[in-house]
């Protein structure tokens, strides 16, 4: 019987997602959307002088600004805090790069770039740290073993 490890990286992006959900905000791609669904923080269409865009069609109320950026700051130093903490690159690095090189499909485009682009990290860097490359090459080398059997 194998046991089955939980993926801290997975875990976290879970529950910072988790606390995105939850937080006042809609997203809109044009005005009939835009008119619905700010309804969902309170407001009415007129009332596009106390909304705030964040990008990629993103909305929150300004009252709200302090709030999200401290949330996304937090988000933030949770993940470099976890990411220091694997001294060896084994674990919660791993993890990262693990959940990172699938859900970007790895295995097909054979990049790095998008899993790196999804951590905030360079290729530069990465290089530059002996637990962040060892965790890469280790969870690419996992990843691609899957797709062995």
């Amino acid at each position: 019987m194998t046991t089955k490890t939980i993926n801290k990286y997975a875990e976290m992006k879970r529950e910072h997602q988790a606390e995105i959900d939850n937080f006042p905000m809609f997203f809109a791609f044009g005005n009939d959307q835009f008119d619905e669904n700010i309804k969902k923080v309170g407001l009415t269409p007129e009332d596009t002088n106390k909304i705030l865009s964040i990008g990629y069609g993103g909305f929150i109320r300004k009252k709200d600004r302090e709030k999200f950026l401290n949330m996304m700051e937090r988000h933030d130093k949770e993940l470099q805090q976890a990411i220091k903490e694997d001294k060896t690159g084994e674990g919660f690095i791993k993890d990262m790069f693990l959940y990172e090189l699938g859900n970007h499909e790895y295995i097909v485009t054979g990049r790095f770039d998008d899993t790196l682009d999804a951590v905030g990290l360079t290729l530069e860097e990465v290089k530059e740290d002996e637990a962040l490359e060892h965790g890469l090459i280790t969870a690419r080398n996992e990843y691609i073993r899957r797709f062995d059997n």
